[in-house]
């Protein structure tokens, strides 16, 4: 008698409902989930048991609550034995636990991340309409990501995706508030309160890039989260373009001349009558930054001396890009800056990236 071998595998594969998830990660709770569930589908199935969907419900919440250790750990979810998970979930999983609400991400922006803060959730939940257990997951994870990498060396967008798993999309927003806390900036004040946290989070990636000790102008392993202390000091040495005389009325003549026809009438109008003004705004917010104060109201200070003064006078945000890159270009035509060469990088470093925040910040 022949022998037939059968190899048999068993397999547990852990299914996950995403609308579940996304319920469980909402804030909702099991009996609320399944509620909502169950009048969707009586939609398409009239008369469909509520136990069954509430039953599939309680089970999966029971998953989600088991999983969220091991969520809070991503790496270790590949190495646990209780859930068996495709590649592909867990990456749906981490990437969708640490998702965040852009909302909630905005109160929280430029808050000391410690559990005092933990109790203005309330609050946050108020503003935002969004569930006090999202908020409060949000805020864990915001503080948790902060934790982890604040005294890390090294790229911070690469190191919260390494330790978390995340997209590159998503590390980035969560550097732009570990960016953030790190550095206090200012962010509650009534004239910043139209900035959302898109617009915040790109600035943050845009300092981070160009500003910070991380950053490849400055060729030094560091966290990337600290300001570079000599590059704020030399934009001190910048303060000649405003409030030297000879330089300034240099600096609008070739300014004037080079940009004249490229803007609307009323934006060179008023660079033609009012340079001075405008000029000493990007020069005293440069040469502020090394001092903290002046570095938290950073954002306060672009918006009331350049945002606030040129939208008033209708400026484009056209206007305001030329006028940044001409006010720029043309400042290495001035003689003094020509007996300076090292600041022209300086110049350069600063400027690039004050008129990507600057536009960015340019609407209503």
């Amino acid at each position: 008698m022949s022998e037939t071998t059968v190899n048999v595998v068993v397999g547990n594969i852990t299914m996950v409902d995403p609308e579940v998830y996304r319920y469980w990660l909402d804030g909702y709770s099991a009996y609320e989930a399944a509620r909502r569930r169950h009048q969707k589908v009586n939609r398409q199935k009239p008369g469909y048991s509520f136990e069954i969907i509430k039953n599939d419900t309680d089970d999966n919440y029971r998953a989600f609550i088991a999983m969220e250790n091991y969520l809070q750990n991503p790496i270790s979810l590949a190495n646990q034995p209780l859930f068996q998970l495709p590649s592909d979930m867990q990456g749906f999983l981490i990437e969708n636990f640490y998702e965040l609400d852009s909302s909630v991400a905005r109160e929280i922006l430029g808050k000391k991340l410690s559990s005092r803060h933990r109790k203005d959730l309330d609050e946050i939940r108020d503003k935002t309409n969004v569930a006090l257990r999202s908020c409060r997951r949000q805020y864990d994870n915001f503080k948790r990501v902060f934790k982890t990498v604040e005294d890390m060396e090294g790229p911070m967008v690469k190191n919260i995706q390494k330790h978390f798993l995340l997209s590159e999309e998503l590390a980035k927003k969560y550097a732009a508030i570990v960016f953030f806390a790190n550095n206090r900036f200012e962010t509650g004040k009534k004239r910043v309160q139209y900035l959302t946290f898109n617009d915040l989070a790109y600035c943050a990636d845009e300092m981070i890039s160009s500003w910070t000790v991380g950053s490849v102008d400055s060729r030094k392993e560091d966290l990337d989260a600290d300001f570079d202390r000599e590059f704020l000091q030399t934009l001190r040495e910048l303060k000649f373009l405003a409030y030297d005389k000879d330089a300034s009325d240099q600096h609008r003549t070739l300014l004037c001349n080079t940009i004249k026809g490229k803007i609307s009438d009323r934006a060179y109008s008023d660079i033609e009558s009012d340079f001075k003004t405008v000029s000493r705004a990007i020069i005293s917010i440069a040469s502020g930054m090394i001092h903290s104060k002046e570095l938290r109201d950073f954002f306060n200070d672009v918006v009331e001396k350049i945002v606030e003064p040129c939208r008033h006078s209708s400026w484009t945000a056209d206007d305001m890009s030329k006028f940044l890159t001409v006010y720029t270009s043309s400042a290495y035509q001035v003689e003094a800056m020509g007996r300076n060469p090292r600041l022209h990088s300086t110049l350069q470093r600063y400027m690039s990236t004050l008129k990507k925040c600057t536009i960015t910040m340019y609407h209503s």
